[in-house]
């Protein structure tokens, strides 16, 4: 018999899809991967009544974790394949991490917080995403012993990709990043290296307007 419980969480859910899908998002390996991860597992334990909401919601450290449309959105415009290696800029919560290890062979997850890094490694080891490592560090540096990487996700805004990321993206591999400044308008732009005679290129493509966290070099002082 099924529980008064299991059944909101089931027509929960259900809303959660379906406003995902009304909202354009159609890759069916994407939504599957929304589905199979719980939103609720990566909020703080104050925003637990509105996990399944279309917005953004606080965490420690002043960040937030993204509303899901965005999070849906950003990773289907990555178009992960299963044998891509992804890596991560600002691990925040966990969850845009997990959904990615739903999707990829390998996800290496950077963020500046180390209380962050350490609630999302203990996250996302509870929930079994053996494929995900995160790593407390300078996510503007990247990860330049692990690369290359077939697909970069920048969970933060910059006016212009970082060198260091562009530098340990792959020959024909993408990036998604918000940019733009931090009080200016801001637009997820979608990054296409390519290897030519002449040195490297970026085929750019601009997306949808969004407000996104400065992305910030170093390790953060806080905890």
């Amino acid at each position: 018999m099924t529980s008064e419980n299991g059944q909101q969480n089931d027509i929960d859910r259900a809303g959660f899809l379906l406003t995902l899908r009304q909202r354009g998002i159609t890759d069916q390996t994407v939504l599957r991967a929304m589905e199979q991860v719980s939103r609720a597992d990566f909020v703080a334990s104050g925003s637990l009544a509105k996990a399944q909401a279309d917005q953004a919601l606080p965490i420690d450290c002043g960040q937030t974790i993204s509303q899901p449309y965005v999070v849906a959105y950003m990773t289907e415009r990555l178009e992960v394949k299963p044998h891509h290696r992804v890596l991560e800029i600002g691990t925040g919560s966990g969850y845009q991490a997990a959904v990615l290890s739903e999707l990829a062979r390998e996800v290496v997850s950077i963020e500046r917080f180390r209380t962050l890094a350490d609630q999302a490694r203990e996250k996302l080891k509870t929930g079994a995403y053996d494929n995900v490592e995160v790593i407390h560090g300078d996510g503007m540096a990247g990860c330049p012993d692990r690369a290359p990487f077939d697909r970069i996700i920048v969970t933060a805004a910059a006016e212009e990709a970082p060198a260091a990321l562009v530098e340990q993206l792959a020959d024909g591999g993408i990036m998604i990043m918000p940019r733009g400044p931090h009080n200016g308008p801001q637009h997820i732009v979608k990054l296409t290296k390519r290897q030519t005679p002449d040195g490297v290129v970026l085929d750019e493509e601009r997306l949808i307007a969004v407000r996104f966290v400065p992305l910030l070099p170093g390790r953060s002082r806080e905890l």
